[in-house]
């Protein structure tokens, strides 16, 4: 079994949206506004004073997946990537990212990649909870290998094919013994990766029942420090699947949450410019209302390409929005890699940096001091 897994490229995979994996969790809430000026019982001040509650702001976890390129190595592989990032934005981050796929296929046999307990204590040392994206397919040199991967398929996971790889997995998770999150098979109702429903043979179902057999060894061997986190993408302005017949059910899943991206007119995957509310609120209200009222949301994969005013702008309305209209959201990790030339790196713009320092700096998102974090992992208080 392979040890190692650095700056795994899977956005190199044929994917339609944006690449995947960083690290972060952040969540916030503005300071409440002034007390009316009413009788201390009237019913208006009691109203009020709800109001007044409900905008406090909430503690969260927050941090980003660092990466190639303009960013340097991925962390925790060369956790000096965290100390340039941390540099950015004044404050050190309460989640990293990091991840890798089942196996790599470039040679034949494939060779499969081992839970990495060195890099994932390297993140609980910094004091931050690593984030893990942990993907059921193989790196291929095959370059239509994204979505054509017969031997990796939803019911070969289903018929114990892999139960073996899995069990050591998860029995070195355990063993590692502290809490993580599990970002498994995310973006699942899109069609850009091989165990999305309608492509690579995969059937309507075998992806609940694909979820289900992993999490079940995981529980089977007392895997338990893993926090599973069920991640869709946020649909827009395309049709994805629906996502209620895509839900493992709540005993099977700990948060939930979404993936999303301003990609604006830039050449890669040109779309219109998108706010943060364009991007996320149709998702957020299915998940809030009809998927699973009680998970908390973290936000996996977030981020604004655009020139520096444009994307400062942005991160501000980002901040603003997460404060007022999406309450639900306890984490966020913003996406700093370059992918495909497309400039998602708060470095590329000091006005962005700025702005994201800015919204940070409040006490309610947490910093690298998450040494005993119980599981499953809860929204910080």
């Amino acid at each position: 079994m392979k040890t190692r897994m650095r700056n795994w490229n899977w956005r190199n995979t044929g994917r339609h949206a944006p690449a995947i994996l960083a690290v972060t969790a952040l969540l916030f809430a503005a300071a409440a506004p002034a007390a009316a000026q009413a009788r201390p019982h009237s019913g208006h001040n009691k109203r009020h004073a709800k109001h007044h509650r409900a905008l406090s702001p909430r503690p969260s976890y927050w941090g980003a997946w660092i990466g190639d390129q303009l960013t340097g190595e991925e962390p925790p592989w060369d956790m000096s990537a965290v100390s340039r990032f941390e540099s950015v934005v004044g404050k050190g981050l309460s989640l990293l990212a990091l991840g890798s796929p089942f196996a790599d296929c470039n040679e034949t046999p494939c060779s499969f990649f081992e839970f990495p307990t060195a890099q994932m204590e390297k993140v609980h040392q910094y004091g931050a909870i690593p984030f893990f994206n942990w993907a059921s397919q193989a790196t291929s040199s095959d370059p239509g290998g994204a979505t054509s991967m017969p031997d990796f398929q939803l019911s070969d996971v289903i018929a114990g094919t892999y139960d073996g790889y899995i069990r050591e997995f998860a029995e070195a998770a355990r063993n590692w013994g502290h809490s993580f999150f599990l970002r498994y098979d995310w973006e699942m109702n899109g069609n850009w990766f091989p165990w999305g429903t309608g492509i690579n043979g995969n059937n309507p179902g075998e992806f609940v029942a694909a979820w289900r057999h992993v999490h079940d060894i995981f529980t089977a061997v007392g895997a338990t420090n893993a926090t599973w986190t069920w991640c869709p993408y946020a649909e827009v302005d395309r049709h994805f699947a629906a996502l209620k017949p895509l839900y493992p059910g709540d005993e099977y899943v700990d948060w939930t949450c979404m993936d999303g991206f301003n990609w604006g007119s830039n050449p890669t995957n040109p779309h219109s410019w998108k706010t943060f509310s364009q991007i996320f609120a149709p998702t957020y209200r299915k998940l809030v209302r009809q998927v699973a009222p009680k998970k908390p949301i973290v936000l996996a994969e977030m981020a604004s390409t655009g020139a520096g005013k444009a994307k400062a702008r942005w991160i501000n309305d980002m901040f603003k929005q997460l404060r007022t209209n999406f309450r639900r959201v306890r984490g966020l990790i913003w996406f700093d890699q370059v992918d495909r030339g497309v400039d998602w790196p708060l470095e590329t713009s000091p006005q962005a940096a700025g702005a994201f320092a800015r919204g940070i700096r409040s006490r309610s998102f947490k910093p690298n001091a998450q040494f005993s974090v119980a599981s499953p992992i809860r929204p910080p208080r």
